[in-house]
């Protein structure tokens, strides 16, 4: 039990076992399965504000294109779905039957090359982390080599969410267009419609993202998580200090779009459907909103941001029809000028030290005496019974 607690510690992980109870337990048990699946569908963009805790909090690389590696794990996972929904006894009208009916529609005669692998369920997994992986590498790479950054950087990513925008909804055959996948139903026969399957995709969906979490928590407080922040704050030092400034940031960006990716399978499985909408810049510049609002620099306050903005967003819309665009731009520009470090921000200038506080007077009218805590980090504090003894104990 005190390993736990000193891991518990180490990792501040005492926030992250409170939004695990809330998403496990709390909505579960309040929400109805419509409801459920809504916030399922927000956590999968939580992926992409985690992966842009650590790009752009971590890493002080700000990518305004994460919509496109979401988009490409959702689109291998959804062409593995739309294949299942495709077979030749669903099919059969179609005057090619056993292929995607927007191939059909767009006179296909054959299912093409590049699709016939997405048959194989294991090939789709590794295709959902590999491929947005693959692309982050080679528009990384070259980039960050050449010493491309800021804002520069940032234009280039919103220069290759439109072009692969364009390039989805150009190849209609291939990738059925504007519209998408749809009709997405099936994963090995099992129904994901049923009520007991969004259950399972739900806690499948929470599951990976604490997970993802939590390596990306063991990434901060290893070497590899000081090398980002100095590189943030003081490239050149850690350039001369004889690292590799590109190395590092080649690896963020590729961890951002894996997360990225896999948060876009999820959509397409609680969802059922992916279209070039989730892919573009307008869903990009929303998802880094996520991780403004919640904290650039909290994991734990990224998840909550991607749940209050998608929140905000179906109130406004189901309440406000005609203004909820209106009253979302309110609520981004009044968090962000009110609260520049996110919700994270708010907690730990706001409620952290009235939490000390209490706990000293409590301590004092007890007849103990707690030194205070210094703002950030653990350490060891003496504690000085009324009786005259000392103990030292672990304050976090």
């Amino acid at each position: 039990m005190t390993a736990l607690f000193d891991f518990i510690k180490r990792y501040q992980l005492a926030s992250l076992l409170v939004l695990t109870l809330l998403l496990t337990v709390v909505l579960p048990l309040s929400l109805d399965i419509f409801r459920l699946n809504l916030v399922g569908k927000y956590l999968t963009y939580a992926f992409v504000a985690v992966g842009l805790v650590m790009l752009w909090g971590y890493g002080g690389v700000l990518s305004l294109g994460q919509g496109v590696f979401f988009g490409l794990g959702g689109y291998a996972m959804a062409m593995f779905l739309k294949l299942e929904a495709s077979d030749p006894i669903s099919t059969k009208i179609q005057s090619t039957p056993g292929i995607p009916d927007f191939m059909d529609w767009n006179q296909l005669t054959a299912l093409p090359a590049l699709w016939v692998p997405f048959k194989s369920l294991p090939f789709t997994l590794i295709a959902v982390v590999a491929v947005p992986t693959l692309l982050a590498w080679i528009v990384s790479f070259a980039m960050f080599k050449r010493r491309v950054g800021g804002v520069y950087f940032a234009i280039i990513t919103q220069a290759v969410a439109l072009i692969v925008t364009v390039l989805i909804i150009g190849q209609q055959g291939y990738t059925g267009g504007v519209n998408g996948m749809t009709d997405l139903k099936t994963v090995l026969g099992w129904d994901t419609r049923t009520d007991h399957a969004k259950y399972v995709l739900y806690y499948v969906c929470v599951l990976l993202l604490v997970l993802s979490i939590l390596l990306c928590r063991f990434i901060q407080v290893s070497k590899a998580g000081t090398l980002l922040l100095a590189m943030r704050d003081k490239e050149d030092r850690v350039r001369f200090s004889g690292y590799d400034v590109a190395n590092f940031r080649v690896f963020v960006f590729c961890l951002a779009a894996a997360l990225a990716g896999i948060g876009g399978a999820m959509f397409s499985l609680q969802v059922g459907f992916m279209s070039p909408s989730f892919v573009g810049i307008v869903p990009s510049v929303e998802m880094v909103i996520f991780a403004a609002v919640g904290g650039r620099m909290s994991l734990v306050g990224a998840v909550y941001g991607a749940l209050l903005v998608n929140a905000g967003k179906t109130f406004f819309s189901e309440s406000f029809p005609d203004l909820w665009l209106f009253l979302m731009a309110a609520l981004f520009i009044g968090v962000t000028m009110a609260f520049p470090m996110g919700l994270a921000g708010l907690w730990e200038s706001q409620v952290t030290p009235r939490w000390n506080k209490w706990r000293s007077e409590r301590a004092t009218r007890s007849g103990l005496y707690i030194k205070p805590r210094p703002p950030a980090g653990p350490t060891q504090a003496p504690v000085e019974a009324a009786s005259g003894t000392k103990a030292t104990l672990g304050l976090q």
